[in-house]
């Protein structure tokens, strides 16, 4: 690792930009998927992280701001969105009342399903790239 005032040789510039065109290109493609099966980029990154977080159980709102790095009222929009797609349901939490827990719809599941196994295809591809540009890191 290097320190604060410690500057970047050529090798380490061409290892960044690099890492940073693979990066670029894997979330292209994971945007073109998404329109592809009829989700915005957005929808999808929302449908991943409601599957994702903690092991399958409902995310609230907050927690779904934090996963995509929104503002809580930004993913309040969003979750109002997906439930008028038929991708998500809301439900009040038994413990706390004043909290909306959100789950995916078997619709959703359906389509992140396959995405998701798109996705692991292309990291299984870009994987080698990525090894070897980490590996050249100084």
């Amino acid at each position: 690792m290097t320190t604060p005032n410690a500057r970047l040789t050529q090798a380490g510039y061409s290892a960044l930009a690099e890492f940073r065109y693979i990066l670029r290109r894997f979330l292209e493609f994971s945007e073109e998927s998404a329109r592809r099966a009829g989700l915005t980029p957005r929808h999808h990154q929302a449908l991943l992280a409601i599957k994702g977080y903690g092991r399958g159980q409902p995310i609230t709102i907050g927690e779904l701001a934090e996963r995509l790095r929104i503002r809580h009222n930004t993913s309040a929009e969003l979750a109002n969105r997906l439930c008028e797609n038929g991708l998500v349901t809301r439900s009040q939490d038994n413990e706390d009342q004043r909290r909306v827990l959100l789950q995916l719809t078997s619709l959703a599941e359906e389509r992140l399903a396959d995405l998701s196994n798109a996705h692991v295809d292309e990291l299984a591809r870009i994987k080698p790239m990525l090894e070897r540009v980490l590996a050249e890191y100084p």
